[in-house]
């Protein structure tokens, strides 16, 4: 295998926490390989002259999560110069990122191999993107009229309530017919009617875990890692205090994700990761999908790996 070029478009890399994050185990995982890293900013995209450029700084990455890499010269490089360019900024996805995926959508269109493929990316929020596959998602409603949304609280009596935007489990609501706050809670998230958002029925299967399901490259990671909450949470996210387990998939975890890999591996999606409560799909991330470290330390299963073997065979 030759020595290939990985350009990792990341969040400012001293706020990265090499300890859990999977953007930097990838990294690690390529440069263990032999394979060259670069960092780049996302607000150091440009378009010039017909080709799509950034400010790319080679690193050398150790093992020590206080100080776990070396940043080297940085060259400013054509995207289509590296091998394949990594997106792994984080939400929130606002115009921002739009802008960027349509940088990125010119550099794929010079040659330049991006993952995940900014048009899939853009074209798949990460909340929506379910209703494409219903059969697997818990009873939903996508409103943003005030009436509508009490009409589904009031028919299923327990629900949840989220933004479309949100990351981390901020702005997660469950809301019961009887709560006293229910009308300022769907005021507040809906902005008084201007915000649509998504409304769930509530799963109480979320006490075993919200677990996180990772394809990559079109095939499955054979663990997820349930992401249990808190004694008195309603939500699993990690970034909410949530605790991660990880366990072999279920059969209905792979049913839904043996569905889906080959279509989303289709749309050049290379990093997926299904949220999957109680045998239901909830969200498909494809922004910056994480998990990966977690995974790995309870299992022995090299997922960061796993991306760099896909990405040695293309």
């Amino acid at each position: 295998m030759s020595r290939l070029a990985l350009a990792f478009i990341v969040d400012p890399l001293d706020s990265l926490k090499a300890y859990k994050d999977s953007s930097v185990a990838m990294m690690r995982a390529a440069a263990a390989r032999g394979h060259a890293t670069w960092a780049i900013r996302r607000e150091d995209l440009c378009w010039r002259d017909g080709a799509v450029r950034a400010r790319a700084v080679p690193l050398t990455l150790g093992d020590d999560d206080h100080d776990w890499y070396a940043a080297g010269a940085a060259k400013v490089r054509e995207l289509a110069a590296f091998d394949a360019v990594l997106m792994r900024q984080d939400p929130p996805f606002d115009f921002e990122y739009v802008a960027a995926t349509w940088l990125l959508e010119r550099a794929a269109a010079a040659r330049a191999r991006v993952f995940n493929a900014p048009r899939a990316v853009r074209d798949h929020s990460e909340k929506l993107a379910i209703l494409e596959f219903a059969q697997f998602a818990p009873t939903t409603l996508v409103a943003r009229e005030a009436g509508h949304i009490h009409a589904f609280i009031d028919e299923w009596g327990d629900t949840v309530l989220k933004p479309l935007d949100g990351m981390g489990g901020s702005q997660v609501f469950r809301v019961t017919a009887a709560d006293p706050n229910r009308n300022v809670i769907v005021e507040t998230l809906t902005q008084n009617g201007a915000r649509t958002v998504m409304a769930q029925r509530y799963l109480p299967g979320i006490a075993a875990g919200d677990k996180r399901v990772l394809i990559i490259g079109g095939e499955l990671v054979p663990y997820a890692l349930a992401r249990i909450p808190r004694a008195g949470e309603t939500r699993g996210n990690l970034a909410a205090g949530g605790r991660g387990v990880a366990m072999p998939l279920t059969a209905r975890e792979r049913e839904i994700a043996e569905c889906l890999a080959p279509i989303l591996w289709g749309r050049g999606l290379l990093i997926v990761g299904l949220d999957v409560i109680d045998g239901h799909l909830t969200e498909i991330n494809v922004t910056s999908p994480t998990c990966m470290v977690e995974i790995a330390q309870q299992t022995g299963f090299d997922v960061a790996g796993k991306v760099i073997d896909a990405l040695e065979r293309l």
